[in-house]
Parts: structure tokens; C-alpha cells; sequence
């Protein structure tokens, strides 16, 4: 099944994610209608650059989004630009994008003591400059800065400040947690109003991309738990490989649709989308075919 596109991609996150899901938004829309859910608290526990929810709050189709990651970096950006976006954005403003900057952004996001403020901005900043997106990553444009694309090439810094300044007139309807992703689902699921989008690190190549990954106990005790949690209001996406499908054989929506990665290199690949039971699919679209386990 293919998640229908939205004409217009509305970009509010200043972040960059691999296999982001800022497209999903539209298909999360016409969920929550389709439900009739009201007054909806959008929940992401393994936010990252929580690119739906910023659309869905932005473009007033939920009420409030919380935004949970329990990387300390990421929660620092977060955290910084709510309560001091004017000076974020003016840190924004001022930094130089150079090799030089890139050092000692790249040494600050290493220091353990680094102020929340310093880890908040050197974790935009890497992320960025540094290709795909992925903190740990190497700059665009390669240490000697002779590829195609140079170290500035994803920060445009007129856009970004845009982007920021938008997210911080919305900082009274933003919650941001610093917590572990099954804490999170499990405080939210008994609300009747929230509306969970669980995108947990890759089972396949999660190590590479992420901080803060999964061992396969996490990634089966995650399914524990929302296979008992299969009545409250929840969305799940994972890489479609074996053991996830298996992991949520019982739930009676599940479907692939294909992705675009950017990470490392640019190739499609193919996600498995897992409603829980107490949502249907929007209408529009047809029920999707029982996935056939590999």
C-alpha cells in the first residue's frame, strides 16, 4: 500500500532526520478524522525531528504535540529553542559555517559538562552539516571539503531562523520530555484524547544511524508492550524485515509502503506501517493486504 503523498510537503522541523517522516503528516490527519478524534495531544516518544507533529500543530490539526527523545543532545535542542529561542535563533545568526566552527561544534557536542544551551545548538549544528543528518557522522563535503556539496549545503540560515522563530510562537502548546520512549507510551496511552506516532531506531540498522538504538530485547519488549496496549490510540512504523512482522503478526492492520533513504546512500526500501486495533484506516484508503511473512 502507498501512504498517499501530500501535494505540498509543509517542512516546520529544523531538524534532519534519515527515514524522516515528516510526509506521514497528511495520512495522520485523515486518521485522527476518520476516528473523530478531538482535541487531540499528538505524541511522539522517539521524537527526533518530530517533523509530523510540528506539521499537524502548525497547520492547527491537533490541539498539543509532545516531543520525546532520550538522547540528551537532541532533548537539549529542543529544550533550548522553547525556552530561549531569541537567543538560539541569534546563535543561529551569528555562528560562521566553517570547517573550523564545525571542530568546535563537534568538540563541545563530545563534552559531557557542555551546557544544555551549547549541546542543544552543537547538536543543530552538526546536524546540519554533517551528512544525512546523523550527529556522529562526517561533514558534507568530506574533512577536506572537496566534494559535491560543501559543509553549508543543508544551512540555509534565512529558512532555519524561519522555521525557529515559527516553533517558538507555539512553545505554550509544545511539551518536551527527556525520557525512555516506553515510559512515554505508557503515560499517554490512557488519555483518550492522545494520538501516539511510534517510529522507534531501525531493527536492522538502528547502531548506525541513531545515539540512542535498540538490542533485539528492546525491540521485543516495545512490542509487548503495545500488543497489550492494542485498544488506545497508537501508530507504529518500523523497517519491514522478518522479525519485526512477526512481532506484530496479531494486529489486524499492518501494511508496507516504500521509502526514500538518504543515509549513507540514496536507495528506496520498504517500511511496515502497524495500526493499533482501536483505529481504522481513513476510508479513502483500501484495506491493505495481509503481509506475507519471510
Amino acid at each position: 500500500m502507498l501512504i498517499p503523498r501530500p501535494k505540498r510537503t509543509h517542512y516546520f522541523t529544523p531538524l534532519r532526520y534519515p527515514g524522516g517522516k515528516t510526509f506521514m503528516f497528511e495520512f495522520f490527519d485523515q486518521v485522527i478524522r476518520q476516528n473523530r478524534l478531538r482535541h487531540v495531544v499528538y505524541v511522539e516518544p522517539f521524537a527526533g525531528g518530530a517533523g509530523a507533529g510540528l506539521s499537524l500543530l502548525l497547520l492547527e490539526k491537533v490541539e498539543q504535540i509532545v516531543i520525546n527523545d532520550l538522547d540528551r543532545a537532541v532533548y537539549a535542542f529542543w529544550r533550548s529553542v522553547l525556552d530561549d529561542g531569541p537567543a538560539f535563533i541569534d546563535r543561529v545568526r551569528m555562528t560562521p559555517i566553517s570547517m573550523d566552527e564545525w571542530r568546535r561544534q563537534r568538540e563541545t557536542f563530545r563534552d559531557p559538562k557542555a551546557p544544555a544551551f551549547d549541546l542543544g545548538f552543537a547538536a543543530f549544528y552538526l546536524n546540519r552539516t554533517n551528512h544525512s543528518g546523523i550527529l556522529t557522522g562526517g561533514p558534507i563535503g568530506g574533512i577536506s571539503q572537496t566534494g559535491a556539496y560543501k559543509l553549508g549545503a543543508r544551512f540555509n540560515k534565512d529558512e532555519l531562523i524561519k522555521r525557529l522563530r515559527l516553533i517558538t510562537r507555539y512553545r505554550d502548546r509544545i511539551e518536551v520530555r527527556n525520557e525512555d520512549g516506553q515510559a512515554v507510551i505508557d503515560r499517554y496511552a490512557s488519555n483518550p484524547t492522545s494520538f501516539q506516532y511510534i517510529d522507534p531506531p531501525y531493527f536492522a540498522k538502528g547502531g548506525s544511524l541513531y545515539m540512542s538504538f535498540y538490542k533485539p530485547e528492546d525491540h521485543r519488549r516495545l512490542a509487548e508492550q503495545l500488543n497489550t496496549l492494542a485498544n488506545a490510540n497508537w501508530i507504529l512504523s518500523y523497517d519491514n524485515v522478518k522479525e519485526i512482522q512477526m512481532l506484530y503478526a496479531e494486529r489486524k492492520t499492518r501494511f508496507e509502503f516504500s521509502l526514500h533513504y538518504q543515509a549513507h546512500t540514496s536507495r528506496m526500501g520498504s517500511e511496515l506501517v502497524v495500526l493499533s486495533d482501536a483505529l481504522h484506516l481513513p476510508a479513502s484508503m483500501t484495506e491493505p493486504a495481509t503481509l506475507t511473512l519471510l
